[in-house]
């Protein structure tokens, strides 16, 4: 063992010339410095946090992660959401135009449904797979508005729509995997596709094409090694709806290939123009299809975490042991609550679906008058894309002037993937009072400084 009191002289010294503990705090506490001996370190050196450094040299077991931790992504939305409140408690006016979620409140009735569950006793464990009163009405509903034949077997409900894509990755994908999926899209699926080990490969939403696939690049992605891609309409960022020909011409680029689909389907009710199209619905199609879907934005249930998946029913099983492994069950007076979603009034779909279209089209137009900007017509979902590329700013770094020095929150669109360069999103899930207040503090920074 290495002699106490040299060590401690040299860690005096490596502090005085440099300044920093770092490298002195791991080399003292390989010799097992004695407390005392590094406080009078600290005393004689004049240096401050001397509980924080003597905490560092008397544990010295550094935290030794698994590799693929280092491969896991996130969701920058609820960074800017945290950047933003900070600057909030600081007593800055900010104008959250970042986060995805409706603004509106749960309807009544479903909030009386979850109320009511809790006082019968719905408080207890539920099967994995979720009830199967729950199960029956997703069944149900998908096989009205999907026009395809779905058991409660081939249902598994879940604590928001994530783990579906989760479970369903972790499930299928694997190191020498391929999945294809959309760039810029939802960052989750390329955070987990890089997490089982697979290979991301990523097809690009292009603007010309309204943020649509272009299918002739799709099935030039396709490989022998393709496992699974991943489909998302109405699409988050940018709005995108994909229409009949699209779907037709993803089914036909697969063929008859064993490939399976994720079809993020999360925002179907929420369609400005057009119809909602799945490719579950295509002749030879649903065995290969997990349909995603949910309650979250559809009935402004965001805090209740529930969604689903639909899918052929051996994958059902594999999917429902992956939520035992993890969360056991999605809370069961939440599952009550969905039921009377699905069986209750639709008119609060409509009026929410019709107040963001009202949005939408004054964010639109508002960003068209801005210097620099460029913003197509979303035809879903409630996101506008505008382009930026003629402001000359790259979009992290704009997304991040906007909010430190106008007060508005955005979310730069590399946070949805490379191919969001050159591209901000902001959600139109805030009021047309706020969001013309912000289209005003965005014209005035830009006037300012561009």
């Amino acid at each position: 063992m290495v002699e106490v009191e040299p060590a401690i002289e040299e860690a005096k010294q490596q502090v005085l010339n440099h300044g920093a503990f770092s490298d002195s705090s791991n080399m003292a506490a390989r010799v097992h410095v004695r407390p005392d001996l590094v406080l009078k370190l600290v005393e004689n050196c004049k240096l401050v946090n001397a509980n924080q450094i003597l905490h560092r040299m008397i544990q010295p077991f550094e935290l030794r992660l698994a590799r693929r931790m280092a491969r896991l992504g996130t969701e920058t939305a609820f960074e800017v959401l945290v950047k933003a409140k900070a600057l909030e408690a600081k007593g800055r006016d900010i104008i959250h135009l970042e986060i995805g979620e409706p603004d509106f409140d749960t309807p009544g009735n479903i909030i009386d449904a979850g109320c009511d569950a809790l006082r019968k006793g719905f408080t207890h464990y539920g099967p994995s797979a979720g009830l199967m009163e729950l199960r029956e009405v997703i069944a149900q509903y998908v096989s009205e508005t999907r026009r395809v034949n779905v058991a409660p077997e081939e249902v598994v409900v879940v604590p928001g729509g994530k783990p579906i894509i989760f479970f369903s990755i972790l499930a299928l994908a694997e190191d020498g995997d391929e999945v294809i999926y959309p760039n810029p899209g939802f960052p989750i699926y390329e955070s987990m596709i890089n997490y089982v080990g697979a290979k991301a490969v990523p097809i690009r939403l292009r603007e010309e094409l309204d943020f649509r696939l272009d299918v002739g690049e799709l099935a030039g992605l396709i490989t022998d090694r393709t496992k699974l891609i991943i489909v998302n309409s109405p699409q988050n960022p940018t709005g995108g709806v994909l229409e009949k020909k699209d779907i037709d011409a993803v089914a036909r680029a697969i063929g008859d290939r064993n490939i399976m689909v994720l079809s993020d389907e999360i925002y179907s009710r929420l369609i400005f123009e057009g119809q909602h199209h799945s490719i579950m619905s295509l002749n030879g199609m649903k065995e290969r299809t997990i349909l995603l879907d949910g309650f979250s934005k559809t009935y402004a249930m965001t805090g209740w975490r529930m969604g689903y998946g639909v899918m052929r029913v051996d994958l059902a099983t594999h999917i429902s042991r992956l939520m035992t492994n993890s969360s056991s069950c999605t809370a069961s007076f939440s599952q009550v609550a969905g039921i009377e979603a699905l069986r209750g009034s639709q008119s609060s779909v409509e009026q929410m679906l019709n107040e963001f279209k009202k949005r939408r089209d004054v964010m639109v137009a508002g960003l068209n008058k801005i210097k620099g900007f460029s913003c197509q017509l979303p035809h879903g979902a409630f996101y506008v894309f505008p382009n930026i590329t003629e402001t000359g700013w790259p979009s992290k770094k704009l997304a991040d002037a906007l909010l430190e020095d106008a007060g508005v929150a955005a979310l730069s669109g590399t946070a949805f993937g490379g191919f969001g360069e050159g591209y901000l999103r902001f959600s139109v899930a805030n009021s047309i009072e706020n969001i013309k207040k912000a289209l005003d503090r965005v014209d005035g920074w830009v006037n300012k400084n561009l």
